[in-house]
């Protein structure tokens, strides 16, 4: 053969092919139409101008992806968003593609789509990763159709603002898709943590045995927003705000909320590239509801740990978060059948039983809750006033030395238990201040057993408890908190309560309110419109945000009727500036009408908690939920987080005593405003660094009250804009009952009902008395 024509390569041509990397792996600073990042490359990602944050694919299990942003200089790639963490890709054949008419969407193996960019950017000409860590979806003008930054998962960036559209949504655990805890703004417009169970949801920071104002926030800032900056501050709307321990200069920071409940702030080292804590919500994860399930107890020691009282199992090895469950039936109706086990300082938070009232003896206590199928113990305070406190259900359980008291679990008699909580040694972890929180270690065996039970035969009947309880839950929770799909039963409701309501189309709505043009008001559930209905009635239409149920489509309104005299705080607070306020100042709310607004409500709350088919706990009750008639006569609106209690059933013995007592609380904010004719808030706070103006306020009430005297103290702190014209009877019944309303101790607190009556004694209208006027002398 013939020798073949050769060319020499130049060395630097060679080199660049050798070292130099193919354009397609290259990382890229943006994605234009017809672009798209491969899960099969992975070194295909997003990065932003300044190297901070990069985009791309994470694997997150055995061929399982998301898409995801996380600091670049992390080594273990810690998601700080991700698009379809509840939904992860295969990882062959998946991508992130901006499509050829503008749409971002990610696909999976089989050309599924699996998530998309909202409408809003149905019409992008490219995709970027800002410097700040927010991925946009820009126009071909240059603004932001869409944005991450909106969308946050469970983590909060520098700069990245949280509102009342917003939330942080942590899973339950590392590889379960459910979400279980939520760092929100609530419609008392104050930043909470909850946890939200398949059983049970409850508020677990602030303290929910605080109030609002005792937790150092306030509910008349209706913003919403809050914002972490680079130096590790932290700052809201309600009046909260932290530093980072490493407060001011410029790091890496991250505010995620961890599966396991706690919420924290993080630094990462820029030696050894690892996350550093240095601000955490709860110090004691104990504190955080929902660790060890139900039934279950939490013990710090320091570190969290997970224990199954007497006659309780570990439910499923591995997962605290489900909870203990009985080993032993106890008998129901059997005097003599049962007896209390004591586990010392030790406390189940929450679902006390109703009808249990406290200074009562321990004997009295315990006989109640023996004889009560729904009681499975109660807690006995050993602080010397005789505070019983039975329990229909177990959970939020935690023991801790400094706790003034005990829980009396009731058990069978024969069953043989060891009486008390093991040493710090045993026990199981169940928590991890890591996001990547570790497996559990095994159930450890805490009491000896004893007395030759035949366990098969036990293990049988609580399998077939718990398949009946399940398919209960199931049910129950399909017609309560049933999507759209359980639409057909939802026009069945509506067609069972035809004589009582309405429900109207998107089109007829749209048509009377003139396509949405004359705006009333906004709240924090949505704006509202005023509207005139087909048969002439004038109606308040409001657009509901956040709602994922009962409505047509898309479209979330609720139709009410409108009442032209606004809300109470528009009526009683004086206006400032202008015109208007000189007016208001003239001509304030009478006292006539204040006391029939204070009344009214006081029936309605009492309504809602003691007569309804359904307890009721409205969450907000203030002067802006309060709406007034023609006749002033007032309406309870804007349930806010409304909690429902089915009566009837297990639950339904079940009383919300802590949330009751919130509106009880709330109220008496309410009864003081409505004497003074300003906000409670408004009022000075006292010399003394601790002393608030509400403490400051209630204190000179009270010293008031047991001076005893004529009742001359009252114009201290009736509306001086009334000049004198007002009862002191009432006033003083006012003020004596919004004191004991906003008791620190919410066990002191009056009830609802008890409220109500002894308003209506002081009624002149009731009797038909002609209304008599206290005159300053």
């Amino acid at each position: 053969m013939g020798r073949r024509n050769s060319r020499v390569i130049p060395l630097a041509w060679l080199l660049v092919v050798l070292v130099a990397p193919p354009a397609f792996c290259r990382a890229q600073s943006s994605l234009s139409r017809g672009s798209s990042l491969s899960v099969e490359r992975a070194s295909d990602t997003l990065v932003s101008p300044g190297r901070t944050f990069s985009c791309g694919f994470l694997n997150v299990g055995i061929n399982a992806f998301i898409l995801g942003i996380w600091f670049t200089a992390d080594p273990n790639k810690t998601e700080v968003w991700s698009a379809n963490r509840e939904r992860p890709v295969n990882g062959r054949g998946s991508r992130l593609s901006l499509r050829s008419d503008g749409v971002l969407e990610l696909t999976d193996a089989g050309k599924e789509v699996v998530w998309q960019a909202g409408a809003t950017a149905a019409d992008g000409k490219r995709v970027e990763l800002l410097e700040e860590g927010n991925l946009v979806v820009r126009a071909g003008s240059g603004s932001v159709l869409w944005q991450s930054f909106d969308f946050p998962t469970h983590t909060l960036l520098p700069r990245q603002a949280l509102t009342k559209t917003t939330k942080l949504v942590a899973s339950l655990s590392g590889g379960s898709p459910n979400p279980g805890y939520y760092f929100f703004f609530d419609n008392d417009n104050v930043l909470k943590l909850m946890y939200d169970g398949s059983e049970v949801s409850s508020i677990y920071w602030p303290s929910p045995d605080r109030s609002v104002f005792e937790n150092g926030r306030t509910p008349y800032n209706s913003s919403r927003r809050a914002v972490l900056d680079e130096t590790g501050r932290f700052t809201s709307s309600d009046l909260y705000s932290f530093n980072a321990s490493d407060a001011g200069g410029r790091r890496s920071r991250r505010l995620t909320l961890g599966h396991d409940g706690n919420l924290r702030l993080y630094s990462l080292s820029e030696a050894g590239g690892w996350w550093q804590v240095t601000w955490e919500a709860m110090p004691q994860l104990c504190n955080v509801h929902g660790q060890c399930g139900r039934n279950g107890i939490c013990v710090n020691t320091p570190e969290a740990r997970c224990f199954c009282p007497p006659g309780h199992e570990m439910k499923l090895p591995g997962d605290w978060k489900k909870g203990c469950r009985r080993t032993v039936e106890v008998p129901c109706g059997k005097p003599g059948g049962v007896k209390f086990v004591e586990i010392p300082n030790t406390d189940f938070y929450g679902f006390d039983l109703s009808g249990f009232a406290n200074k009562v003896s321990f004997e009295t206590c315990k006989k109640r809750c023996e004889e009560d199928c729904n009681c499975n113990g109660f807690g006995y305070r050993l602080t010397g006033e005789g505070r019983c406190y039975p329990k229909g259900i177990l959970f939020n359980g935690y023991t801790s030395p400094n706790f003034p008291g005990s829980i009396f679990l009731k058990l069978p008699l024969g069953l043989d238990v060891a009486q008390t909580l093991v040493s710090d040694e045993a026990g199981t972890a169940c928590n991890s201040t890591r996001d990547d929180a570790r497996a559990p270690l095994p159930p450890v065996d805490l009491y000896a057993r004893k007395g030759g039970l035949r366990w098969a035969y036990v293990y049988a009947f609580v399998a077939a408890l718990g398949l009946i309880e399940l398919l209960f839950m199931a049910t129950g929770w399909w017609f309560v908190f049933g999507h759209q799909a359980s639409r057909r039963s939802t026009e069945e409701g509506y067609r069972l309560m035809t004589s009582q309501f309405r429900k109207f189309t998107y089109r007829e709505l749209k048509k009377a309110t003139d396509n949405f043009k004359h705006e009333l008001g906004r709240g924090g559930a949505g704006a509202v419109y005023r509207g005139v209905l087909d048969d002439k009635r004038v109606a308040a239409v409001k657009k509901l945000d956040n709602v994922t149920q009962g409505a047509e489509d898309s479209h979330r309104l609720l139709v009410s009727e409108l009442q032209e005299r606004g809300s109470l705080d528009q009526v009683l607070f004086p206006r400032k500036g202008g015109a208007s306020a000189a007016a208001v100042a003239a001509a304030p709310l009478e006292w006539e009408k204040r006391f029939k607004i204070a009344l009214g409500t006081a029936r309605g709350l009492a309504y809602l908690h003691h007569e309804c088919l359904e307890w009721i706990v409205h969450c907000d009750v203030k002067p802006e939920n309060i709406l007034l008639d023609e006749d002033f006569g007032p309406k309870i609106a804007d349930f806010g987080l409304a909690k429902l209690l089915q009566r009837g059933t297990s639950d339904g013995h079940i009383t919300r005593i802590r949330g009751t007592k919130v509106d009880v609380y709330s109220y008496g904010v309410v009864l003081l405003e409505i004497v003074m004719g300003r906000r409670v808030s408004d009022v000075p706070a006292g010399e003394e660094e601790d002393v608030t103006g509400v403490s400051r306020l209630l204190g000179g009430i009270k010293r008031a009250m047991d001076g005893g005297g004529d009742g001359q103290w009252v114009d201290d702190y009736v509306d001086p804009r009334l000049g004198g014209n007002y009862n002191r009877k009432q006033a003083a019944v006012m003020l004596e009952i919004a004191a004991s309303s906003m008791e620190a101790d919410r066990t002191k607190r009056p009830s609802m009902d008890s409220v109500a009556e002894t308003l209506l004694s002081c009624d002149n209208n009731k009797t038909g008395n002609r209304h008599e006027r206290q005159q300053h002398e």
